[in-house]
């Protein structure tokens, strides 16, 4: 495991848009600077599609919020997928806590609250909504100061799987689609994988997710496309994967079958896998060597050149 010399940013929490802009104001942000109150984005301004109809309380999402200071501010931005079995959301420390911390890195944080078997949906409606996410992020880079070719993908645990998904299942758009942000491709330009559910045919397979995701019987070719680890191609994404040996809700050959299916592939790879830590550990603060892991990530998107200013 390669070591990463570069400073790691711990996660922040957040308060109002008042306390940034001072923050702004007096000398600039340090290492600990708060980030902005989220801004609220609907996927679909006119009602997200799929079946069963969707209710309002439970449409799809993208929580916005910008780099802690311009100063800092680089044009990429992560679309952050939390886990929950594909039954709920880890909106907190899979969620606005990872946004904090690609904040402090300059990078534009996009947490997808996406739709899954706790609102009443199932495939392919995940799916759709994290494509979505890609397509309108790309299509409104300009009005962010994004590149629409440095959007990444972040998923952990069930949202692990989903980032996964997105990465083996995208298009190029459709050009003759009314809506404009139909037209834009939904390829992720980089993945980030946290102890991610990925197969869903093997023994190890994480069976609540791929029930909540397909329900009881699913059919025999939806396993097999949806197991991840089968669907890699030269153009999978970029990827960076973390993950504990000491995981048993998720165990480690989830991770290693993609990994292994990337680098025969020849898609660019890097795994880290932690001696001990808990399914679900977040960014693994006091986690001992585990807590390592935000800091080997940072140095991956360093080394790829997504952390670099416009222009470098």
């Amino acid at each position: 495991m390669r070591s990463a010399g570069c400073f790691h940013f711990r996660p922040v929490s957040r308060i109002f848009v008042a306390a940034f802009t001072t923050a702004l104001l007096f000398g600039g942000v340090a290492p600990y600077a708060v980030a902005a109150t989220p801004v609220t984005i609907k996927l679909w301004e006119k009602g997200a599609p799929g079946t069963p109809a969707t209710k309002p309380q439970d449409e799809p999402i993208l929580l916005m919020t910008p780099p802690v200071s311009s100063a800092v501010a680089v044009p990429t931005a992560v679309i952050i997928l939390p886990g929950g079995g594909y039954g709920g959301l880890a909106m907190d420390h899979e969620g606005s806590q990872i946004a904090d911390w690609y904040n402090n890195m300059g990078v534009t944080a996009f947490i997808l609250k996406y739709r899954m078997h706790g609102t009443g949906h199932m495939h392919p409606v995940p799916m759709m909504d994290g494509q979505r996410a890609i397509r309108t992020v790309r299509a409104r880079a300009k009005e962010w100061n994004i590149d629409p070719t440095r959007i990444g993908v972040m998923g952990f645990s069930a949202g692990g799987h989903l980032a996964s998904t997105l990465g083996t299942h995208f298009d190029a758009g459709d050009t003759k689609n009314d809506d404009p942000i139909e037209r834009v491709g939904c390829r992720p330009d980089f993945l980030i994988l946290c102890y991610p559910v990925i197969s869903t045919t093997a023994d190890y397979a994480h069976k609540g997710s791929v029930r909540n995701l397909l329900g009881p019987n699913p059919a025999p070719k939806l396993l097999e496309n949806l197991s991840n680890d089968k669907q890699v191609t030269p153009e999978t994404p970029p990827t960076f994967i973390f993950q504990t040996s000491e995981d048993t809700g998720v165990p480690a050959e989830n991770c290693i079958a993609f990994y292994l299916a990337l680098h025969k592939a020849g898609a660019p790879a890097e795994m880290h896998i932690f001696e001990s830590g808990p399914h679900g550990v977040g960014l693994a603060k006091d986690r001992g060597a585990t807590s390592k892991w935000p800091e080997l990530c940072q140095a991956w998107l360093k080394a790829h050149g997504w952390l670099k200013p416009a222009g470098e």
